[in-house]
């Protein structure tokens, strides 16, 4: 399911964009000023951000250039400013696509689809010599293959898709336990953490924290 940051303070747009968008599949998350949507996004990965450009805090221009500094995700921006030279501006700041209020329904979600589309990670993911093959579930180091078990793989592919992200215990629990419904303490991201880096590193190292793949 594609993770979508709304960033938007007029309640009312906000809450009829997220119910509609949910309908489609999508799970939507929603902050009404910059410092929210700028914790937000440093706190959690998301396929996507919907940006106004007006908030009570600041204004999307700004925000824009923070979020470039450290993430690539998508980022769609909604205004009621209707000149040339704010679109310029927007995307020369990193912005995707620009949208003029009001808009058309169908046309936000055909651009979103559209941006979700090119920015589809890739079946084949390497990362330090390690690569994975999402279509085939492979794990190799070089020509050697790597055998996971189902966690260890979905551990692995989690950090390997978040990579140069710091990801805190809780995050990797939520997502590769909590979703399954099963109650674990956080000693068991430390335990398999290592046991993944035994088996790709070839070796046994007491885990001091979360690794993730540079």
């Amino acid at each position: 399911m594609k993770k979508i940051l709304m960033i938007e303070d007029d309640l009312d747009l906000q809450e009829g964009l997220s119910f509609s968008l949910q309908l489609d599949g999508y799970e939507t998350t929603c902050a009404s000023t910059c410092k929210e949507g700028l914790s937000l996004l440093k706190a959690a990965p998301f396929d996507l951000v919907l940006l106004d450009c007006n908030l009570p805090d600041g204004n999307g221009f700004y925000l824009c250039s923070q979020i470039r500094t450290f993430s690539q995700q998508p980022i769609l921006m909604l205004t009621a400013r209707d000149t040339e030279m704010d679109e310029v501006k927007a995307l020369e700041l990193g912005v995707d696509d620009y949208m003029r209020k009001p808009f058309s329904l169908a046309v936000l979600k055909a651009r979103i689809k559209k941006l979700l589309q090119h920015r589809e990670q890739p079946e084949l993911l390497i990362s330090n010599g390690i690569s994975i093959d999402k279509s085939s579930c492979t794990v190799m180091r070089g020509a050697t293959e790597i055998i996971c078990s189902q966690t260890e793989y979905r551990l692995l592919l989690y950090l390997m898709e978040n990579k140069n992200r710091v990801l805190s215990k809780d995050q990797i629990l939520n997502h590769i336990w909590d979703s399954d419904g099963k109650f674990v303490d956080d000693n068991t991201v430390s335990v398999n953490i290592r046991r993944l880096r035994t088996k790709i590193e070839g070796f046994t190292e007491k885990s001091t924290g979360c690794w993730t793949p540079s």
